[in-house]
């Protein structure tokens, strides 16, 4: 079975950095607030581009801490895409925000520009700009209508699906008054368990997100707030310092995958939507995300012939039952259901081979032969 994503031929080509890593967190005695952490941080707040990394437990408790520095007040409205994880309306939802959901476009799959002027509205203090399976998202032009829009909006960026993606000369995650990064094991930087951070250059930001991350305290058993506890610990720090360093060859390997999808799936055929690029954008391929006639079956079929893959995702936020206060129903992002339905991801990761990338469109070809 070729699989969505091979973190064991991962580990096996980093071997030797890992286990050196971790001998040297579980021979230290020291888990919590450790070296590896304080390096980490300072590390990956310079590869974005950014002052401050705060390192967490997860990319939501980033949004969710971010969101709660911000100050915002209950009833306050955050735009979103209407396509992102649930983890974006969670965050909101836990500061008693309300999100608003605006429909995407069909490129990068991030925010319809047109909805996305329409749904500005005075209750509007944020916007989270979701760069979608490691596309960027247009950034500038977003950021061209919150300056018209003659109210006072904060741009937060969710890189947790591009982690190293750039903008122009710009790392995403390095425009926003904040940026949200999951180290979940199975993105492009990804930790052996959950992870997250908080990057920022903003000094108020980082001070009160790294309050809030470890139960208020401004010292030991000095809680000046009421916080939480999202630490980022010192075994995924030592091991995302070791992949920090192999990030970008491994994001190189996922855009020469990208391109010959996109090269032989347009060949052989046509008729399949494959992702979108500008000169301007560098995506990292997270996914790799074909909109398809008959989805499911294809699905099936590929499956059949041992090849793994995933919907992203089956059904849009708006209309999920966890949404359903909220008011929307079938047709209020008509962008977003279409993606849902036709959405399909490929198996990409940088150990995947050539054998295996010709295997796979191969495939996708007989199945459209087949059914033509």
């Amino acid at each position: 079975m070729i699989s969505l994503v091979d973190l064991k031929a991962q580990y096996q080509s980093i071997k030797k950095e890992i286990d050196l890593a971790l001998q040297d967190t579980l021979e230290s005695g020291h888990y919590i607030h450790g070296k590896n952490v304080e390096a980490f941080e300072k590390e990956f707040a310079s590869y974005i581009g950014s002052r401050y990394c705060v390192g967490l437990n997860s990319g939501t408790d980033a949004l969710t801490l971010g969101i709660r520095a911000l100050g915002l007040n209950s009833g306050d409205n955050i735009l979103i895409p209407a396509n992102a994880h649930m983890a974006i309306v969670e965050a909101i939802d836990a500061n008693r925000l309300i999100p608003v959901f605006v429909d995407i476009n069909t490129q990068d799959y991030g925010f319809d520009l047109v909805d996305l002027q329409k749904k500005i509205t005075s209750k509007t203090k944020a916007i989270i700009v979701a760069h979608m399976f490691g596309q960027p998202g247009k950034i500038e032009e977003i950021q061209d209508i919150l300056n018209e829009s003659n109210h006072s909006i904060h741009l937060i960026e969710d890189v947790c699906q591009a982690t190293g993606a750039r903008y122009r000369d710009k790392r995403v995650g390095s425009f926003g008054i904040f940026s949200a990064f999951s180290f979940y094991p199975g993105k492009n930087l990804g930790a052996y368990g959950d992870a997250g951070a908080l990057v920022t250059s903003n000094p108020k930001i980082a001070s009160m997100v790294r309050l809030l991350q470890d139960h208020g305290q401004d010292g030991k058993f000095r809680h000046t707030i009421v916080g939480s506890n999202s630490r980022l610990d010192e075994i995924q720090a030592g091991v995302l310092r070791v992949k920090l360093r192999h990030l970008d060859k491994w994001n190189a390997l996922r855009q020469e995958i990208a391109e010959y999808y996109g090269k032989q799936c347009l060949e052989k055929v046509p008729f399949i939507s494959t992702p979108y690029s500008q000169a301007e954008w560098h995506s990292v391929y997270y996914a790799y995300i074909i909109r398809v006639p008959d989805r499911d079956r294809l699905a099936a079929y590929l499956k059949r012939h041992d090849i793994k893959t995933l919907v992203y995702y089956p059904t849009a936020p708006h209309l999920q039952r966890a949404a359903m206060h909220l008011g929307y129903v079938e047709g209020d992002m008509p962008h977003a259901e279409e993606c849902a339905a036709t959405m399909l991801g490929l198996p990409i990761y940088p150990e995947l081979s050539a054998e295996e990338c010709r295997y796979i469109v191969d495939t996708i070809e007989s199945f459209y032969a087949a059914h033509a």
